[in-house]
């Protein structure tokens, strides 16, 4: 049975220590201890747990603090409710048909940041200091003037100080991206890309009518002399560059590549689509090629890669006035304003600090994430060190498609490379994800069983690769 039933009340529990302020939100102590105790052995599958009053008396803590803590744990399965009985250690569940998924980029939840205490601050602070009828109405100008400013501020780190009229709110860079095209060219036109390049280019291009056209890149990203040859014989409409941490290689672009694709934009009269989402993630990257054409470039930087997808918000830097006004119209043809409600979070959250906080929170736990990945893959890691992904390449006996199958058969979802490729001969690699999997521990355990089936062959796994 419980060790409780041998602590009088105003004992601590033997598995709960002592509460301190600098190891994060009181109610995440709890919890964590909770499933250390649980992993510990301490306490055990049908032991009774104290009643929340008893709890927060003990820790000189409000309900409040308690509740959430028990709740935290019942989302990790670590409780059961029994009605007037109380609440017990649950039995372990057993997950058949669990699926470990490396292939979304998403940012990693953050180790000691409060996500739900944020959210519920950050609306309750919306809601005070708006006008509701105005998070509930059709907004029409690209974002409202406060939103401009959060994102002029949240641009600050590449550009300094930026004239808030320049920037455009969306709904999401994927917006930002079939705006631009729509925007940019006309139907048939051709965009150049890099030879493995992000989904959403293609799928938007495609579904607009435009042709994309893959140009070399090396390991420094597109090559500045076959970009100039790509545009004197197919006149582009636009080009389209991802060019920190690029998704799915991780190739960062140097400084001196960036200001040589940005000459080329200007000798041959051509727009240059940067997005950017990963600037904010990287470890001192060179500044936007926009930098360097601000007349030429349209850049793009989202919330969803560096926060969380939730906020689907980008900014997007667009100089000229008449160029702007293409932009907003080409936008509104399809997706005619961000949620305000969304807008507005994001804009409080850029304000008020909250979104720096969630960032630094964000770029640690990818970075921790990112080494032990080096440890796991060795030699197959195909990372920058920070970021949300890795490109790995395969021995000659994996194709990407057959390690895809193989590591679905293992309950282990990637993306292999044909996903991102613009042309034909696409590299044989796969990408893998460091921030879909929530907790460590299961991403630890999908890069073991990835690892080993790295270390496979085929054969070994006939049955999931056929």
């Amino acid at each position: 049975m419980s060790q409780f039933k041998t602590i009088q009340d105003e004992h601590l529990p033997l598995w709960l220590p002592r509460l301190a302020a600098h190891r994060g939100p009181r109610f995440l102590q709890i919890a964590d201890a909770l499933q250390a105790a649980v992993v510990e052995g301490l306490l055990k599958p049908g032991d009774r747990l104290p009643p929340q009053r008893q709890l927060a008396a003990q820790l000189d803590v409000d309900l409040t603090t308690v509740t959430r803590a028990y709740d935290e744990a019942r989302r990790r399965n670590l409780l059961e409710g029994r009605g007037a009985r109380g609440t017990y250690v649950a039995a372990p569940k057993v997950e058949f048909t669990s699926v470990l998924d490396l292939s979304m980029n998403t940012p990693p939840p953050p180790d000691g940041v409060d996500f739900d205490d944020m959210l519920q601050q950050g609306l309750s602070q919306v809601l005070m200091g708006a006008d509701n009828d105005l998070l509930m109405t059709y907004h029409l100008g690209g974002g409202s003037d406060a939103d401009r400013k959060a994102g002029a501020r949240w641009l600050a780190p590449m550009y300094g100080q930026l004239d808030a009229r320049q920037v455009v709110v969306c709904p999401g860079a994927q917006a930002a991206i079939a705006a631009s095209i729509l925007a940019l060219t006309q139907p048939g036109d051709v965009i150049l890309a890099e030879p493995v390049t992000y989904p959403g280019l293609r799928a938007a291009a495609t579904q607009f009518g435009r042709h994309v056209i893959a140009v070399a890149a090396d390991k420094h990203g597109m090559v500045p002399d076959m970009l100039e040859e790509a545009c004197r014989r197919h006149k582009p409409g636009l080009v389209y560059l991802n060019p920190t941490l690029q998704n799915p290689t991780t190739v960062t672009m140097p400084e001196r590549r960036r200001k040589e694709l940005a000459g080329i934009a200007r000798r041959c009269n051509v727009r240059i689509v940067e997005d950017d989402p990963y600037w904010l993630l990287a470890e001192a990257p060179p500044p936007p090629i926009a930098t360097f054409a601000p007349e030429r470039v349209v850049y793009v930087s989202t919330l969803s890669k560096c926060l969380t997808p939730g906020l689907r918000v980008a900014f997007v830097l667009v100089r000229d006035l008449h160029e702007r006004e293409r932009f907003l119209a080409a936008l509104r043809s399809f997706a005619l304003m961000v949620a305000p409600l969304t807008a507005a979070l994001a804009t409080q959250w850029i304000l008020d600090g909250s979104a720096d906080g969630l960032l630094e929170g964000v770029r640690k736990e990818a970075r921790l994430r990112h080494r032990m990945a080096r440890d796991i893959l060795a030699g197959r890691y195909g990372g920058a060190g920070d970021g949300l992904h890795v490109w790995i390449e395969l021995p000659a006996y994996w194709t990407s498609a057959q390690l895809a199958r193989a590591a679905e058969g293992e309950g282990i979802a990637v993306t292999p490379a044909e996903a991102f490729a613009t042309g034909a001969g696409s590299v044989n690699a796969i990408r893998i994800s460091l921030g879909s999997i929530k907790d460590r521990g299961g991403l630890r355990a999908g890069l073991q069983r990835l690892s080993q089936l790295l270390a496979g062959r085929p054969e070994s796994f006939s049955a999931a690769v056929v």
